[in-house]
């Protein structure tokens, strides 16, 4: 018959003031394990989810982003004959002719430059993606000096609210609505008529083209197609394959980050764990004695003490998730190192990763609690007893 298990519960809260520190200590672990995956889950949904995989992107072959890229018009118009281009219900190509360039801008909060990306588009723009709706104004008329502004751009950039007007370029851009991208990267952008702005900007060649397909089967095929033919130097990407890339450099360094701050945790942590359990185990030794007279076996002494030790990690892991599901609420604003402009995003807690947490903080609890386990499971009856 096993030890049972409100044993290994009640003595816990024997000691509560040590099983609380110990249990704070291994949250504070997992908060930090937690907080990382989300982070890094946040970023990937906030620039993968940029695109959609039944469109296609095109930019100049090598190209790390479309700021450093440039399609000439004859290549434009090459691409947009492809037979590959899905048609739109006016019957003209489902494709759009991007200018993609940096300005700076001024927060609202401290009046501190920024970096953001403005995008010289049509409204063919809103049919490739959907998940950018206008909220409030209109859209720009063609010709014209307006723009349309991310939401993230209007609550914090000066001049960026609706009404209000933007200068760059050498000329003053009138914002004359807003648009929600949800969590997307083009809830950080201006956008205004690629016509004007490359006027404004003096240039001559796109920055990008992107087009849905009429298959999303065909992209192998068309990939290859464009890349070898030698009137062009550019690149095809699927459009989630391109913001996935985007994504690429800061995922590597929160990864990092968070692998080193882990494992230096977990180790204070897992040695917390096994100095408590050590302590259980020397202030219980008539008690183990007892439990040997009784005729339990000394796997059965191994396993209550292992789940005293599964225990404090389970209680660790509940608080660290709990106390990580709050930065839900917190947004980041950081530099996407591919375009050096600023973009937002935020924590975002899956069930993968409460999961993830909670096996981490397990085994912590699992590492910490084996020695001692051991210790007690070892001990004789007369040993036991007699060091009582």
């Amino acid at each position: 018959m096993p030890v049972p298990f409100a044993y290994s519960l009640r003595n816990l809260w024997t000691r509560r003031l040590t099983t609380i520190l110990t249990a704070a200590g291994m949250a504070l672990v997992v908060f930090v394990f937690a907080a990382t995956l989300m982070l890094g889950e946040g970023l990937n949904r906030t620039l993968v989810a940029t695109g959609s995989y039944d469109n296609v992107i095109i930019t100049r072959t090598s190209a790390n982003s479309e700021v450093q890229s440039a399609v000439e018009r004859g290549q434009a118009a090459i691409v947009e004959s492809r037979p590959e281009v899905a048609i739109g219900a006016d019957g003209a190509p489902l494709l759009v002719k991007e200018l993609v360039v940096i300005i700076n801008l001024l927060r609202r909060d401290s009046g501190q430059p920024a970096n953001i990306v403005v995008r010289g588009t049509n409204d063919v723009a809103l049919q490739l993606r959907p998940q950018v709706r206008l909220i409030a104004g209109r859209l720009p008329q063609p010709g014209s000096s307006e723009v349309v502004a991310g939401a993230s751009i209007a609550r914090r950039f000066q001049g960026g609210g609706l009404g209000e007007t933007v200068r760059f370029a050498l000329r003053d851009w009138q914002v004359v609505g807003v648009f929600d991208a949800g969590t997307t990267a083009f809830n950080s952008e201006l956008w205004g008529d690629a016509d004007q702005l490359m006027a404004a900007f003096r240039r001559p060649v796109y920055s990008s083209l992107t087009f849905r397909l009429r298959e999303a089967g065909h992209f192998p095929n068309l990939k290859t197609e464009l890349e070898s033919d030698p009137r062009l130097t550019l690149e095809a990407r699927r459009e989630t394959r391109y913001y996935a890339d985007q994504s690429e450099a800061m995922a590597k360094f929160l990864r990092i980050l968070g692998l080193t701050l882990t494992v230096v945790f977990s180790l204070g942590a897992i040695i917390g764990a096994m100095i408590t359990m050590y302590a259980a185990v020397a202030n219980r030794t008539s008690e183990i004695g007892t439990l040997r007279a009784l005729g339990f076996t000394r796997p059965e002494i191994l396993i209550a003490f292992m789940a005293e030790a599964l225990l404090l990690g389970g209680v660790g892991g509940l608080g660290g998730v709990g106390g990580a599901s709050l930065l839900q609420f917190l947004t980041i604003n950081t530099l996407n190192w591919q375009t050096f402009s600023e973009f937002s995003f935020g924590f975002i807690l899956t069930p993968a990763i409460a999961l993830q947490s909670l096996l981490f903080a397990l085994v912590m609890g699992l590492l910490g609690g084996i020695l001692p386990a051991v210790r007690a499971a070892r001990m004789t009856i007369v040993e036991a007893l007699r060091q009582e």
